[in-house]
């Protein structure tokens, strides 16, 4: 195989990896299809993929970053998490890869609930809290999914025009 070969198949394999990663809260996702879209381009010269592409590209890495960061904050900020839970839904979030799709579902949500109970609340304003967080962890990762696929249009739009 040639280097160039090689290279696409890494931008494939980034971009795959990323997609996988907007899911598993460990894999840095869309930054890693960024990555994998930056390096296509690169290989071919930008000459499909023009640096116009790669700015809109990078603009919604950004977006689909933060709005991940925020809408999980907000989410468990709108039911009035403490610190504690908050702290708890990143433990959660963090174990809670390592035991699967449960884990991943249930991560955020035990974490801020044992969280919001170090704090002191009660065991029901505690399951609130878990919900929030859950809630906002939920919405982080559907807003970074379709960032990502609407990348991957964005991307493939500018190899086929």
């Amino acid at each position: 195989m040639t280097a160039e070969v090689l290279l696409y198949v890494l931008s494939a394999v980034l971009i795959l990896v990323g997609i996988a990663g907007t899911i598993l809260p460990a894999l840095p996702g869309v930054p890693l299809v960024f990555a994998g879209m930056l390096l296509a381009a690169w290989t071919g010269d930008f000459a499909h993929i023009g640096w116009p592409t790669l700015v809109v590209l990078g603009v919604l890495t950004i977006i689909a970053v933060v709005v991940d960061f925020v809408a999980g904050l907000l989410g468990a900020k709108r039911v009035g998490a403490s610190g504690w839970a908050l702290f708890g839904a990143a433990v959660g979030t963090v174990v809670g890869m390592f035991l699967g799709l449960v884990g991943l579902i249930l991560g955020p949500f035990v974490g801020a609930v044992l969280g919001e109970l170090i704090a002191g609340s009660s065991l029901r304003r505690s399951t609130v809290v878990g919900v929030g967080a859950w809630i906002g962890f939920l919405f982080g990762t559907i807003a970074k999914i379709a960032l990502c696929f609407t990348m991957l249009g964005v991307f493939v739009f500018a190899l086929l025009v």
